[in-house]
């Protein structure tokens, strides 16, 4: 099966799973459901000032959806993995440079570059800077 009907069906499981009924999220049965605890999911979002009251689905909701982008970001940076098995930060980095769907973490999870190509870049792009400077005047 290709790559992509294998992530097709593992999604369509994923979002099987995800359903639940709203007695569940009220009932406590949710924190089964989610992998990640409610307890801290709960202490990050009312962290934000703009936050005033959780509802238990809003919270198990965005456990859920945390969950399963987490496990995104893992497949596609296991997907481009030097080494199976293991994930490294530049698997991640790679992943995140990939992948359309993620790119925006680009900024977030850059790939690591050593201080002498650091500085070599930034001399670069101050001569650059330099020229237009020079032929704009």
């Amino acid at each position: 099966m290709p790559r992509a009907q294998e992530a097709a069906a593992r999604v369509m499981a994923d979002s099987e799973e995800a359903s639940v009924s709203e007695s569940a999220c009220r009932g406590g049965g949710a924190e089964r459901l989610s992998s990640l605890p409610l307890s801290r999911v709960k202490l990050i979002m009312k962290s934000s000032p703009d936050v005033s009251s959780i509802s238990p689905e809003a919270l198990f909701l965005t456990a859920k959806s945390t969950e399963l982008f987490v496990e995104l970001l893992a497949r596609e940076a296991l997907g481009v993995a030097e080494q199976a098995g293991e994930l490294e930060y530049a698997d991640l980095a790679r992943g995140v440079r990939l992948s359309e769907t993620l790119h925006f973490l680009s900024d977030i999870l850059p790939e690591k570059i050593t201080g002498r190509e650091y500085l070599a870049l930034l001399e670069s792009q101050s001569k650059v800077a330099e020229e237009k400077e020079e032929r704009d005047a």
